[in-house]
């Protein structure tokens, strides 16, 4: 289940969205070329905000079209991944809506808050548009980590095209 996550897989999961009737932010590498608005790089997997009562909604009507559960390191009943040998995987990093707008990502376990603003960004996959979470978003959560060459591209990317002030660990990317 390691194959590339292409922009049609990546509509059979805006589709089946739709279908359920459910808000999901797209985030990581996907959301990071959502706001580009074209695919920069290979994708491994799909990252997906959803809330709680609708992340329950999806693993239901995921398991019911063949995905299981993929073991990682990082395993949360708020952040995890499911994947099927076709469609790919989907990582989940569930958020708690607040009353402001805004958002919590992994009450309990992580506990990042997310700002209205930040959750409405808007973007594009293949030419459909996406909910995605923001570019100041996109810079404020690559943090708290070791950074790849992947994560100073998207970075070095996101500069480039919006101007975005990056934060000192991340300015590598602008050389890179």
């Amino acid at each position: 289940m390691c194959s590339p996550m292409t922009d049609d897989m990546v509509h059979w999961f805006l589709d089946l969205f739709d279908g359920l009737g459910i808000t999901v932010w797209i985030d990581g590498g996907w959301g990071v070329d959502a706001l580009l608005g074209e695919c920069t790089r290979e994708h491994q997997d799909l990252d997906i905000m959803v809330s709680w009562d609708d992340s329950a909604i999806l693993t239901e009507a995921l398991s019911a079209r063949g995905f299981v559960d993929i073991h990682t390191d990082d395993h949360k009943d708020r952040n995890f991944v499911m994947g099927h040998p076709l469609h790919g995987r989907i990582d989940f990093h569930v958020i708690d809506l607040t009353e402001g707008g805004g958002a919590v990502y992994g009450p309990g376990e992580i506990d990042w808050e997310i700002s209205e603003s930040e959750l409405n960004a808007v973007g594009t996959i293949g030419g459909r548009e996406v909910q995605c979470l923001s570019v100041d978003y996109q810079v404020r959560s690559h943090t708290g980590y070791t950074l790849t060459n992947t994560d100073f591209a998207d970075l070095r990317a996101l500069h480039e095209r919006y101007g975005v002030k990056l934060l000192a660990g991340q300015i590598r990317s602008l050389s890179v």
